[in-house]
Protein backbone atom coordinates (compact mmCIF):
# COMPACT_ATOMS: atom_id res chain seq x y z
CA UNK A 1 0.00 0.00 0.00
CA UNK A 2 1.30 3.20 -1.35
CA UNK A 3 0.41 6.38 1.58
CA UNK A 4 1.69 9.70 1.72
CA UNK A 5 3.48 10.24 5.06
CA UNK A 6 4.95 13.82 6.87
CA UNK A 7 7.74 13.83 9.11
CA UNK A 8 7.14 16.43 12.13
CA UNK A 9 10.40 17.17 14.30
CA UNK A 10 12.45 14.30 12.75
CA UNK A 11 14.07 13.49 10.10
CA UNK A 12 12.51 11.53 6.88
CA UNK A 13 12.36 8.20 7.09
CA UNK A 14 12.26 5.28 4.84
CA UNK A 15 12.36 2.47 6.87
CA UNK A 16 9.50 3.82 9.27
CA UNK A 17 7.17 4.75 5.95
CA UNK A 18 8.23 1.29 4.94
CA UNK A 19 7.14 -0.12 8.33
CA UNK A 20 3.85 1.51 8.10
CA UNK A 21 2.78 0.56 4.43
CA UNK A 22 3.18 -3.25 5.64
CA UNK A 23 1.15 -2.83 8.87
CA UNK A 24 -1.50 -1.05 7.01
CA UNK A 25 -1.33 -3.24 3.55
CA UNK A 26 -2.82 -5.92 6.00
CA UNK A 27 -6.30 -3.91 6.56
CA UNK A 28 -6.91 -4.39 3.24
CA UNK A 29 -8.33 -7.51 3.22
CA UNK A 30 -11.05 -6.04 4.37
CA UNK A 31 -11.80 -4.15 1.56
CA UNK A 32 -12.32 -5.17 -2.10
CA UNK A 33 -11.39 -1.94 -3.52
CA UNK A 34 -8.48 0.31 -3.23
CA UNK A 35 -8.45 2.78 -0.62
CA UNK A 36 -8.93 6.18 -2.13
CA UNK A 37 -6.37 8.30 -0.12
CA UNK A 38 -4.09 6.86 2.60
CA UNK A 39 -1.83 9.45 4.95
CA UNK A 40 0.98 8.70 7.76
CA UNK A 41 1.84 11.56 10.11
CA UNK A 42 4.99 10.67 12.12
CA UNK A 43 6.64 13.22 15.32
CA UNK A 44 8.44 13.52 17.73
CA UNK A 45 7.62 15.37 20.95
CA UNK A 46 10.23 17.21 23.21
CA UNK A 47 9.81 14.70 25.91
CA UNK A 48 10.42 12.19 23.24
CA UNK A 49 7.53 10.89 22.75
CA UNK A 50 6.90 9.51 19.42
CA UNK A 51 3.53 9.70 17.65
CA UNK A 52 1.80 7.96 14.66
CA UNK A 53 -1.18 8.73 13.41
CA UNK A 54 -3.16 7.57 10.05
CA UNK A 55 -6.08 8.80 7.92
CA UNK A 56 -7.64 6.00 5.86
CA UNK A 57 -10.32 7.09 3.32
CA UNK A 58 -12.58 4.73 1.57
CA UNK A 59 -14.40 4.72 -2.18
CA UNK A 60 -17.59 5.41 -0.10
CA UNK A 61 -16.15 8.20 1.74
CA UNK A 62 -15.62 6.57 5.01
CA UNK A 63 -12.04 8.05 6.71
CA UNK A 64 -10.58 5.81 9.29
CA UNK A 65 -8.19 7.44 11.71
CA UNK A 66 -6.05 6.17 14.80
CA UNK A 67 -3.25 7.83 16.64
CA UNK A 68 -0.91 6.45 19.35
CA UNK A 69 2.21 7.83 21.11
CA UNK A 70 4.86 5.42 22.71
CA UNK A 71 8.48 5.95 23.09
CA UNK A 72 8.96 4.31 20.20
CA UNK A 73 8.22 5.14 16.77
CA UNK A 74 7.97 1.60 15.77
CA UNK A 75 5.95 0.36 18.92
CA UNK A 76 3.25 3.54 17.79
CA UNK A 77 2.79 2.22 14.49
CA UNK A 78 2.10 -1.06 15.60
CA UNK A 79 -0.33 -0.07 17.75
CA UNK A 80 -2.24 2.89 15.42
CA UNK A 81 -2.29 0.15 12.98
CA UNK A 82 -3.83 -2.02 15.14
CA UNK A 83 -6.98 0.06 16.41
CA UNK A 84 -7.53 0.82 12.71
CA UNK A 85 -8.05 -2.84 12.35
CA UNK A 86 -10.00 -3.35 15.54
CA UNK A 87 -12.62 -0.84 14.36
CA UNK A 88 -12.59 -2.54 10.75
CA UNK A 89 -13.49 -5.52 12.09
CA UNK A 90 -16.15 -3.94 14.44
CA UNK A 91 -18.08 -2.34 11.79
CA UNK A 92 -17.08 -4.58 9.00
CA UNK A 93 -20.50 -4.96 7.88
CA UNK A 94 -21.75 -1.03 8.21
CA UNK A 95 -19.02 -0.21 6.56
CA UNK A 96 -19.35 -2.50 3.50
CA UNK A 97 -23.10 -1.75 3.22
CA UNK A 98 -22.59 2.21 3.29
CA UNK A 99 -23.80 4.71 1.36
CA UNK A 100 -23.28 8.04 1.10
CA UNK A 101 -26.38 10.18 1.94
CA UNK A 102 -25.00 12.98 -0.66
CA UNK A 103 -26.64 16.48 0.00
CA UNK A 104 -24.88 19.20 -0.01
CA UNK A 105 -21.70 19.24 2.70
CA UNK A 106 -20.37 22.97 4.46
CA UNK A 107 -17.29 23.66 6.52
CA UNK A 108 -16.98 25.01 9.97
CA UNK A 109 -13.82 26.41 12.02
CA UNK A 110 -13.23 24.53 15.35
CA UNK A 111 -10.52 26.19 17.45
CA UNK A 112 -8.26 25.01 20.39
CA UNK A 113 -8.17 27.87 23.20
CA UNK A 114 -5.78 27.92 26.29
CA UNK A 115 -7.79 27.93 29.73
CA UNK A 116 -5.75 30.85 30.86
CA UNK A 117 -7.78 32.86 28.23
CA UNK A 118 -11.32 32.09 30.34
CA UNK A 119 -10.16 30.56 34.07
CA UNK A 120 -8.70 32.82 37.27
CA UNK A 121 -5.18 32.33 37.39
CA UNK A 122 -3.29 32.49 40.76
CA UNK A 123 -1.91 35.76 41.78
CA UNK A 124 -4.07 37.60 39.25
CA UNK A 125 -6.66 40.45 40.08
CA UNK A 126 -9.21 41.28 38.07
CA UNK A 127 -7.54 44.48 36.31
CA UNK A 128 -4.91 42.16 35.08
CA UNK A 129 -7.47 40.22 33.47
CA UNK A 130 -10.12 42.86 31.68
CA UNK A 131 -6.27 44.39 30.66
CA UNK A 132 -5.59 41.06 28.84
CA UNK A 133 -9.03 41.09 27.19
CA UNK A 134 -10.29 38.12 29.47
CA UNK A 135 -14.14 38.11 30.45
CA UNK A 136 -14.53 40.75 27.43
CA UNK A 137 -15.44 39.92 24.22
CA UNK A 138 -12.05 41.03 22.66
CA UNK A 139 -10.71 38.26 20.81
CA UNK A 140 -8.94 35.84 22.47
CA UNK A 141 -5.75 33.73 21.55
CA UNK A 142 -6.21 30.45 19.79
CA UNK A 143 -3.85 28.08 20.22
CA UNK A 144 -4.55 26.35 16.78
CA UNK A 145 -7.55 25.82 14.39
CA UNK A 146 -8.45 23.26 12.00
CA UNK A 147 -11.58 23.42 9.50
CA UNK A 148 -14.05 20.55 9.77
CA UNK A 149 -16.60 19.45 6.84
CA UNK A 150 -20.29 19.00 8.15
CA UNK A 151 -21.84 16.13 6.36
CA UNK A 152 -24.75 14.86 5.37
CA UNK A 153 -25.63 11.36 7.45
CA UNK A 154 -28.37 9.41 9.41
CA UNK A 155 -27.66 9.18 13.40
CA UNK A 156 -26.90 5.92 12.96
CA UNK A 157 -23.72 6.97 10.38
CA UNK A 158 -22.90 9.33 12.31
CA UNK A 159 -22.19 7.32 15.33
CA UNK A 160 -20.18 5.09 13.07
CA UNK A 161 -18.48 7.95 11.89
CA UNK A 162 -17.07 9.02 15.21
CA UNK A 163 -16.03 6.03 16.24
CA UNK A 164 -13.81 5.07 13.29
CA UNK A 165 -12.83 8.71 12.87
CA UNK A 166 -11.92 8.32 16.92
CA UNK A 167 -13.02 12.16 16.97
CA UNK A 168 -14.83 13.62 20.59
CA UNK A 169 -16.99 14.84 18.56
CA UNK A 170 -19.03 14.79 14.89
CA UNK A 171 -21.18 17.55 13.59
CA UNK A 172 -23.78 16.67 11.07
CA UNK A 173 -26.45 17.42 8.63
CA UNK A 174 -29.18 15.17 9.61
CA UNK A 175 -30.86 13.68 6.86
CA UNK A 176 -34.07 13.10 8.28
CA UNK A 177 -34.17 16.61 9.17
CA UNK A 178 -32.02 18.62 7.39
CA UNK A 179 -31.08 20.28 10.43
CA UNK A 180 -27.52 20.46 12.11
CA UNK A 181 -26.98 17.85 14.96
CA UNK A 182 -23.63 16.98 16.85
CA UNK A 183 -23.42 13.65 18.22
CA UNK A 184 -20.72 12.85 20.84
CA UNK A 185 -19.44 9.79 23.18
CA UNK A 186 -20.41 10.52 26.79
CA UNK A 187 -18.29 9.40 30.32
CA UNK A 188 -20.96 6.87 30.62
CA UNK A 189 -20.32 5.13 27.62
CA UNK A 190 -23.74 6.36 25.97
CA UNK A 191 -23.99 8.77 22.99
CA UNK A 192 -24.75 12.15 23.81
CA UNK A 193 -26.84 13.95 20.62
CA UNK A 194 -27.57 17.55 20.19
CA UNK A 195 -29.89 18.73 18.00
CA UNK A 196 -29.82 22.50 16.89
CA UNK A 197 -32.66 22.49 15.19
CA UNK A 198 -30.47 25.23 12.76
CA UNK A 199 -30.93 24.39 8.86
CA UNK A 200 -28.02 23.59 7.04
CA UNK A 201 -26.81 26.17 4.88
CA UNK A 202 -28.18 26.54 1.71
CA UNK A 203 -31.14 24.42 2.63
Amino acid sequence: MQISTTFRHMEASPAVREYAEERLDKIRKYFQRELLAAHATFSVERNHNHTAEFSLTLPNGIVLQARETTEDMYSSVDLAAARIERQVRKWKEKIRTHKPHGGPSFSIRQAVISPEEFEPQPGGDGHAEKAKGRGTTGKVHVVRERTLEVRTMSVEDAAMHLNLMEKEFLAFTDVDTNTISVIYRRKDGNYGLIETGASAPGA
